[in-house]
């Protein structure tokens, strides 16, 4: 039995184009970049946010949404940009904020993913067998069971959504097995003290009326059709896509020479089987996306293999 990680790190997916874009605007005299710590290390085409701040972009490094907002206020001369990225379950956040007025030198470079559109493109690699789905929990706390549901409905896959504890892996593994033994096939919930059917109602209302589902690029999977999110008309004077004149110098690269992250995000190959990884490629020096953030699953593999090994 095998337990792989699709393309589940928010920082890992975001593509190379998209980094750019925030070091072009770290860069301008006038510009506040905010963001997350993790995104600071991702690489981009040619260098990374972190890279950046050490040679003078103005980088800040913030734990939450709000945190941006109030450098916006604190700093009322500048421009501050929130490098917005994540899954369902940080976008409802976001759109709060822009729904409750904030300053007029605000803005977001939306980089948001949806989870349901890259499951049902997994399907559709040929080459890639799947027997079941053990679906995010925390997501599913935010839209509910529904979507979810066409995993099991129309491609009759084994479907669980779970928690993050250990006995809520092992149990989802068991819901599964149990759907296969018995050929009946369904999308279960095993995260009943966190998600409801119907999810967070305010979550995804918040949500919807500020942003609209859009076409995407994932990092080294490409295009995902309706698997991102933009701002909708009446707020488009927070997107800095819009508000800035953005002019990137050289065509962007989402995978660098000899990485093979695409490839792990989908489960093809194992971290180890990507020559650069533990030598080019480690958490103190990431080479590629997947080695980042502690939800990479280079960075995963890095960590409990030596640990193992000692």
């Amino acid at each position: 039995m095998e337990l792989l990680p699709g393309p589940g790190c928010p920082v890992c997916v975001v593509p190379a184009k998209e980094i750019d874009e925030a070091i072009f605007l770290a860069k301008q005299e006038n510009v506040i970049l905010a963001t997350f710590g993790d995104m600071t290390r991702v690489p981009a085409s040619y260098s990374s946010l972190w890279k950046a701040r050490a040679e003078g972009a103005n980088v800040k490094i913030v734990y939450s949404p709000i945190d941006a907002v109030q450098l916006a206020k604190k700093y009322k001369d500048k421009e501050v940009v929130f490098f917005s990225v994540g899954f369902e379950t940080t976008a409802p956040g976001v759109a709060s904020l822009i729904l409750n007025d904030p300053p007029e030198n605000f803005s977001i470079l939306c980089s948001h993913r949806l989870i349901p559109p890259i499951m049902e493109l997994l399907l559709g690699i040929g080459d890639l067998h799947i027997d079941g789905f053990i679906c995010p929990g925390h997501v599913a706390t935010i839209i509910g069971v529904k979507p979810f549901e066409i995993f099991a409905d129309a491609y009759n896959m084994p479907t669980v959504i779970a928690g993050f504890e250990p006995a809520d892996i092992l149990i989802a593994v068991l819901m599964i097995l149990k759907q296969i033994v018995t050929n009946d096939i369904k999308c279960e919930n095993e995260y009943l003290r966190c998600v409801k059917y119907e999810g967070n109602v305010k979550a995804q209302e918040t949500m919807n009326e500020v942003f609209v589902p859009v076409s995407a690029h994932w990092r080294g999977i490409g295009r995902v059709p309706k698997s991102g999110f933009s701002l909708r008309k009446p707020y488009e004077n927070f997107d800095a896509r819009k508000k800035f004149d953005i002019r990137l110098e050289h065509q962007s690269r989402d995978i660098l020479p000899g990485c093979s992250c695409h490839l792990v995000l989908i489960g093809k190959i194992y971290p180890p089987q990507c020559k650069l990884f533990g030598k080019v490629c480690t958490p103190a020096s990431p080479y590629g996306p997947c080695m980042v953030s502690q939800e990479g699953t280079c960075r995963i593999w890095f960590k409990f293999r030596r640990q193992m090994n000692q």
